[in-house]
């Protein structure tokens, strides 16, 4: 008679179960892997489109900084007088404060109550007043003054006159930097070099912008981005 068939030993046992752990732990290591990747690339993402958002909206001001109606001479009627200083400098950096100041046209009237109005006939008189205003057979220009600062890791907006109340844009930013684009002389049309306090507005051909923001939960690096932005508006 043949010798009746044995089972598995202790041993081969052990050896089953050692080899099913690592299977296991190998597929539970490449889930882990997987969901770390999909984790930092979505945050990736999310710090990108808040980027994208933010200095996109400030690249748009920026290009219509210094646009005061159709007309160069505007005679100042402001309640506070104060419309005069924002043509002289509608573009200022506060590097010691971390304070963006522009004095920008709002383009289609989207931006809510403007700062100032510019109300012009478009041929021998424009004339700016606070606040909203409209004056029949006249074009109405809304200017807005913003105030870009970085405080506690956080870029804040405000609009308005004098220090007024500001609004958070984006947490999480780490640093957040201005350098103006600075001509040799008034006729040049291209930046020749970059400053952060420049002595004469009037040289001012663009700006750069730049934001870094970071991951609270160091699931990636901090991304740093940098955009440049061309006046369309000569500066005094």
């Amino acid at each position: 008679m043949k010798q009746s068939s044995r089972g598995f030993g202790l041993i081969e046992l052990l050896i089953a179960l050692a080899l099913s752990l690592i299977v296991v732990l190998g597929v539970a290591q490449v889930f882990i892997s997987a969901k770390n990747t999909y984790v930092s690339q979505n945050t990736a993402a999310g710090m990108q489109e808040d980027a994208r958002f933010v200095l996109s909206k400030m690249i748009q001001e920026i290009r219509m900084v210094g646009m005061f109606g159709c007309l160069g001479t505007v005679t100042d009627a402001s309640s506070a007088g104060d419309f005069n200083a924002s043509q002289i400098a509608p573009i200022s950096w506060d590097n010691a404060n971390l304070k963006l100041t522009l004095v920008t046209a709002d383009v289609g009237g989207t931006g809510g109550t403007p700062t100032w109005t510019v109300v012009s006939d478009c041929k021998t008189s424009a004339t700016a007043y606070t606040g909203a205003r409209a004056i029949s057979g006249q074009i109405s220009f809304p200017i807005r003054r913003l105030i870009y600062s970085f405080s506690n890791n956080q870029l804040l907006m405000g609009v308005g006159s004098g220090t007024p109340t500001q609004a958070v844009l984006v947490n999480n930013v780490s640093a957040f930097g201005v350098l103006f684009g600075v001509a040799t002389s008034t006729t040049d049309v291209a930046a020749s070099s970059y400053s952060a306090n420049p002595s004469n507005p009037a040289l001012i051909r663009s700006v750069r912008l730049t934001l870094t923001l970071r991951d609270p939960n160091s699931r990636v690096r901090d991304q740093t981005f940098t955009v440049v932005a061309a006046l369309r508006n000569r500066l005094q």
